[in-house]
């Protein structure tokens, strides 16, 4: 339904829907990432470079296995990887919804993250839907004891995007409330603890010896981008130069809402004892989409991959009636479909 939006929205416009979501914004860079490897930049007229350093290596490296296994382009090769990554994203959040809440709210789950009004970029050569299956199928290791497999997955987590540390971080946590409550450290935990952080690590450190700025090299390269963790003053100060016009006042109180819908979600989610591991994942994500100064238009982007935020929602439309919760995500579903094709028709990126 998305996709059929954005094709008559797009005919609308005279645009390509292809092109918006294969060869513009961030998919553009991931695939001048994938055809000239690393090294790539744009120099701004304020004197700012925009490095290709600060896209991480996974995506690429899928869309160029892709392409060189088949006749496609690396654009096309990375909307394959996104709409296959998008599948397995929706097989990993219905076994952690089914694990936590059982499975009709794991069905409930998989159908609201469909629905996401910015749901659109699941199907964009875009990093989310691969960061988000890699994530929720750790998150699903680590909760059913499978160690070695969790620390596997954050690892290529951690080569996905910055926001990777979220899965390890979760990972040690859970690691450590085991390791504390058998009263000893197995081997395969052990093994789990180590692998974790070697995909981002080995990225970071990477960037740092090549751009010379050893260990902060990489939030160098981001600084250029505008990008940083401020706690969140400079998205503040965003909101509230809203409130200078009336529509603009309108939109300031919108994300008002947005933002304590998610504190609020994120509260139930806690008094409604969702296990470690989720909490502390979805706690980091949120703390480095709302926190983080940058692009503001990304952050619902941003937000896509915490989808334990869901499973309140899921587990309140798994009592109702089949007729009920389908009436509801239908209608959702709807929304989402024409708003992404508003999104991805405007001027900036998503």
């Amino acid at each position: 339904m998305g996709l059929a939006a954005l094709a008559a929205w797009s005919a609308a416009a005279g645009k390509s829907p292809h092109t918006l979501l294969s060869a513009r914004w961030d998919s553009l860079w991931y695939t001048r990432v994938t055809e000239y490897g690393y090294g790539w930049e744009v120099r701004l007229p304020d004197g700012s470079v925009h490095s290709n350093l600060a896209f991480f290596p996974l995506l690429p490296w899928l869309e160029r296995l892709v392409s060189a296994l088949s006749p496609l382009s690396y654009a096309d090769a990375g909307l394959v990887v996104s709409a296959v990554a998008s599948l397995c994203a929706a097989g990993g959040i219905f076994a952690v919804a089914d694990h936590v809440h059982g499975r009709r709210a794991g069905v409930c789950a998989v159908a609201l993250w469909a629905v996401l009004p910015v749901g659109v970029v699941q199907s964009m050569a875009y990093s989310e839907s691969l960061f988000t299956a890699l994530a929720a199928w750790s998150l699903y290791a680590v909760l059913t004891g499978r160690w070695v497999t969790a620390g596997a997955l954050a690892s290529l987590a951690g080569l996905t995007r910055p926001v990777g540390g979220a899965v390890v971080l979760a990972l040690w946590v859970a690691a450590a409330v085991a390791a504390r409550r058998r009263g000893r450290v197995e081997p395969r935990l052990a093994l789990g603890v180590l692998l974790a952080p070697l995909g981002a690590a080995g990225y970071v450190l990477w960037v740092g010896h090549r751009t010379g700025g050893g260990l902060f090299g990489y939030l160098d390269v981001q600084k250029q981008w505008g990008n940083g963790f401020d706690g969140g003053y400079a998205f503040a100060r965003f909101i509230g130069d809203k409130f200078t016009s009336v529509p603009g006042a309108l939109a300031g109180l919108g994300l008002i809402a947005g933002v304590a819908l998610l504190l609020w979600l994120y509260v139930v989610g806690v008094r409604q004892r969702q296990p470690l591991p989720l909490l502390v994942y979805t706690g980091v994500v949120l703390a480095l989409a709302l926190c983080a100064a940058g692009y503001f238009g990304s952050k619902p982007r941003l937000l896509m991959p915490a989808f334990p935020l869901l499973l309140p929602l899921a587990v309140a439309l798994a009592r109702l009636r089949t007729s009920r919760s389908a009436l509801v995500i239908g209608g959702v579903a709807v929304v989402g479909a024409v708003y992404g094709a508003f999104w991805l028709n405007g001027s900036g990126p998503p």
